[in-house]
């Protein structure tokens, strides 16, 4: 067995750190190399959890990473220590992957690690109570947004406390493409009474990126039925999507009906205060100490989603790490430059205030005056939730560029909008807009 040179495997993780982007998780300080050998790199990983998102997300990252710094057409293979151990003078024998299970509840999937803020209260405080009270309060619970923003965590965060709370509940944890293939296999197999037993007697029936039943004709049937059964019985239905019900292509009516009746849940991307407590938390559960300038330093560059907000925490505390350096500014700026992140300008009010004005077709002067009526009370209340969300202003700040109103009229302000949003497409659709109109222009 031909052991690895520490050169080489550093080169390895440098490449790693400089292309695994929201790949990157922070055990990957723990690999370790085990053989180099019939152009096949062994790694060792921690454990079957570890194992399975390797050979599931990092295969390519750590083949490219290989071949990159040998120069020679590399493949990897992950190992646990008990099958390293096992192996012996046997050669290796990778794994065959086997049909993909029920998705397993990841540890760090919790109600305690989830930050909430603004972009995001309704949909935990709705995961709370549905996880407190499954199936009579709001069923079905449908969570929405864009990737990486909380949507999976809090699915199993609520069925992670309905399994504490009732060891003796039946969950089905799943995706919605393991729905779609369970379905495929059944019917080829005929075998679709068990497949029906399987989904319908299930206490939670949880299901990540349903929206992939698009253009599946025959599992929306089966789902519809599978719905019904369920929600006949009181049983809870968690449902996450990367968009609502009604902006799911080629999803019958009757399904996006069904989504609707009970919960529907907007998560959106974090604002600046939200990802300085994303980061703070996300590093204190991770053990890595990073300096207040670095903490602001990483929310001003990252602004889209929390897993981004994570993959810059991995490879910062990698290349410290791998570098044996402190981690500070200087070594932030340069983990985070060998891929550049996309960033934007900082937005100004006075951008929104132009996109509001132009929008509504109402005047500034109106919108900084103390008119209430509602042609002009509802484009003031939109800028004032748009400040919010896109600017780091306080809201003291907010309140003195619409004639001196305070805090809580902001607050209010921000509260309402958000609220009518959920329930009115064409105000959601002015606000996406108007949002990307002003992203456009910085």
């Amino acid at each position: 067995m031909a052991t690895v040179d520490r050169g080489l495997w550093q080169q390895v993780i440098q490449q790693v750190v400089a292309t695994g982007g929201h790949l990157i998780r922070p055990w990957f300080t723990q690999l370790e190399p085990i053989s180099l050998e019939h152009g096949l790199l062994e790694i060792e990983v921690p454990g079957k959890a570890e194992q399975q998102y390797c050979q599931q997300h990092a295969t390519r990252l750590f083949t490219e990473a290989a071949q990159a710094a040998t120069g020679r057409l590399i493949g990897v293979c992950f190992l646990t220590a008990a099958q390293k151990e096992s192996q012996g003078e046997h050669p290796t024998q990778v794994e065959v992957a086997l049909p993909e299970p029920p998705v397993a509840l990841n540890d760090d999937y919790a109600f305690e690690t989830f930050v909430t803020g603004p972009c995001n209260r309704l949909a935990h405080a709705a995961s709370v109570a549905v996880s407190e009270s499954p199936g009579r309060t709001y069923n079905p619970l449908f969570l929405h947004g864009s990737v990486g923003l909380g949507k999976t965590h809090l699915l199993q965060a609520t069925c992670r406390k309905i399994a504490q709370d009732n060891p003796r509940a039946s969950l089905s944890i799943l995706s919605c493409e393991t729905f779609v293939n369970h379905f495929i296999e059944a019917v080829e197999k005929g075998q679709l009474h068990e497949f029906r037993y399987r989904y319908r007697h299930a206490d939670v029936l949880a299901i990540d990126d349903i929206q992939f039943l698009s253009d599946h004709e025959q599992t929306q049937e089966e789902f519809f039925h599978t719905f019904n059964t369920l929600y006949q019985a009181q049983k809870q239905i968690i449902l996450s999507s990367d968009r609502s019900p009604s902006e799911i292509p080629h999803l019958e009516e009757r399904l996006v009906s069904r989504f609707n009746w009970g919960l529907v849940a907007r998560i959106d991307r974090p604002c600046y205060e939200t990802r300085i407590a994303i980061l703070h938390k996300k590093a204190r559960l991770r053990s890595v100490e990073l300096p207040e300038d670095v903490v602001c330093f990483i929310a001003s560059l990252v602004d889209s989603n929390t897993r981004e907000l994570e993959g810059a925490i991995s490879k910062v505390a990698m290349l410290a790490k791998v570098a044996d350096r402190s981690i500070d500014l200087r070594l932030a700026e340069e983990a985070l430059g060998a891929e550049p992140v996309r960033t934007t300008k900082d937005v100004t009010i006075e951008s929104i205030l132009a996109a509001v004005t132009t929008r509504f077709n109402v005047r500034l002067a109106d919108l900084q005056s103390k008119k209430r009526s509602r042609s002009i009370a509802l484009p003031r209340q939109v800028c004032m939730f748009l400040a919010r969300t896109l600017t780091r202003h306080s809201l003291e700040e907010i309140g003195g560029y619409f004639g001196g109103r305070d805090h809580s009229t902001v607050l209010h302000a921000n509260k309402t909008i958000d609220r009518l949003r959920q329930r009115d497409p064409q105000l959601q659709a002015a606000i996406d807009r108007i949002t990307q109109e002003i992203q456009a222009a910085t």
